[in-house]
């Protein structure tokens, strides 16, 4: 047997080299990181600079990055917006973006409150919640999906009179083709009776799925971006109280003039459960009320009647219900 055969591995030099190469690749990782994290900033703050002009402001104060090792992401200590030309301001708390190393397409966005509201009808309202959370799919040419969701948000007057709570909400948008596919759930939503004219309004959840037709191509979902537009109720729902609610499907149609037109279903759920709420909210109505509760009872206990949109005016069967304002 010779010297060779008889020499023995050298193990210390092996985990040497090995510890050399873990050193070099998370350096390398470290710096790649870093180097990432300052080009990140920066174009975070070369697009709020790029957005402020037109009447428009926006604010991230002291943008940093953060995450390592294994997120990325950008963090605001408190962000704003405002838009001169439609009266339009929010200003709010921490803002955290993060996206995982490992799943670059997928990103998420947490905003801490409370938060003051601003619009044109409204005046101003603070807000705040518990959690508010985004997350994004990055796909071509749009998002994959884009989802919002939040809980225990509640609004009041900028003089602290409260206005309406809601326990939790979520909203879901993704392309379908050339269509744009919207879903949205809330629950455990409450109204001041200071909104409803003194009447104690029940506790009130509900849930839309519908698609807009061509909205893939839609820059927003303001009231006169939908106009020239049509889509499909699937499920738009309105529950009071157990199952007792109502529910609307079909067609419908926004022209260029902003009047809606609509082919729709609309299916009272528990009609004798629901006139008892509903008598309670307007007892000056009992009577009418219980009329057509008793009218739909005959026609079972989810009665379905047709309820059509012709140029703003709405109809139910064979009755008129008023005109439907411009979208």
């Amino acid at each position: 047997m010779t010297d060779t055969d008889d020499r023995t591995p050298n193990y210390g030099r092996r985990i040497l080299w090995l510890a050399v190469f873990v050193v070099v690749l998370f350096g390398g990782y470290s710096a790649g990181w870093f180097y990432l994290a300052d080009r990140m900033v920066e174009r975070a703050k070369s697009t709020i600079a790029d957005a402020n002009r037109d009447g428009v402001t926006v604010e991230c104060e002291n943008p940093v990055a953060r995450g390592f090792p294994f997120r990325l992401g950008v963090f605001c200590d408190r962000v704003a917006y405002a838009n001169a030309d439609e009266a339009i301001g929010l200003t709010a708390g921490n803002l955290r973006t993060v996206g995982q190393i490992y799943d670059p397409l997928r990103f998420i966005a947490e905003l801490d409150g409370p938060a003051t509201l601003a619009t044109p009808n409204s005046g101003p309202l603070n807000l705040n919640w518990d959690k508010l959370r985004a997350s994004v799919r990055w796909a071509r040419p749009l998002p994959e999906r884009v989802s919002i969701e939040g809980g225990n948000l509640a609004a009041s007057t900028a003089g602290g009179e409260p206005l309406a709570t809601v326990g939790a909400f979520e909203t879901h948008l993704r392309p379908n083709g050339p269509d744009l596919d919207l879903a949205s759930t809330f629950h455990g939503l409450t109204l001041d009776p200071a909104l409803a004219e003194g009447r104690a309004v029940p506790e009130l959840s509900g849930q839309y799925d519908l698609t807009i037709n061509d909205g893939a191509s839609l820059r927003g979902l303001q009231p006169k971006d939908l106009r020239g537009r049509s889509g499909v109720i699937r499920d738009a729902s309105l529950n009071l109280e157990s199952n007792a609610g109502f529910t609307v499907n079909g067609t419908f149609a926004i022209g260029q003039d902003g009047l809606i037109d609509a082919n729709l279903k609309l299916t009272v759920r528990d009609p004798q459960k629901l006139s008892a709420i509903l008598t309670k909210t307007f007892p000056e109505k009992r009577r009418e009320i219980r009329n057509v509760a008793s009218a739909l009872t005959f026609m079972g206990n989810d009665p379905t009647l047709p309820l059509v949109i012709e140029r703003g005016e709405a109809k139910l069967a064979f009755f008129k219900l008023g005109d439907v304002p411009a979208y």
